[in-house]
């Protein structure tokens, strides 16, 4: 089996028009929404990662030098909910998670792959939705009252 790489990535992506945040609705957790996520593969950068994950949930297209997607250079750790730890390795209840932002120009339709369902909402709505609280701290540091 291969187990997922403990080091990931959080993508918040938002609009500069609207200044609304995309939330995805998991399809193995539908109560969950969150933003683009995902673990960093063998040899990837943490930028690259962002890019990969932008393109695979969402097919959002973004240059290696795009400045549309802002690295934070914020890391956290959490711990991984329990009903998520059989994709990592035995003994691994941790994860470390780099923060990026991505502005988009406008609210788009995303063509989705892994989630069951999409939302435009307001930062404020985003935190509100969301289970996870380093998603949630993102999105209050960076997008909250910025608007």
């Amino acid at each position: 089996m291969s187990y997922k790489n403990p080091h990931s990535v959080l993508v918040v992506i938002y609009t500069k028009n609207t200044h609304r945040v995309l939330m995805l609705q998991r399809k193995d957790d539908p109560e969950f929404w969150q933003s683009v996520t995902g673990s960093m593969e063998n040899g990837e950068t943490l930028r690259q990662t962002a890019i990969r994950e932008l393109w695979e949930e969402v097919r959002l297209k973004i240059s290696e030098n795009s400045t549309a997607l802002f690295d934070c250079n914020e890391w956290v750790e959490f711990e991984i909910f329990p009903h998520f730890r059989y994709k990592y390795a035995p003994n691994i209840t941790h994860c470390h998670e780099h923060w990026f932002l991505c502005a988009v120009e406008e609210e788009f339709e995303p063509h989705l792959t892994e989630h069951l369902a999409f939302k435009w909402v307001s930062p404020q709505q985003a935190v509100q939705m969301t289970k996870s609280p380093n998603n949630a701290a993102a999105i209050e540091k960076y997008l909250l009252n910025k608007g």
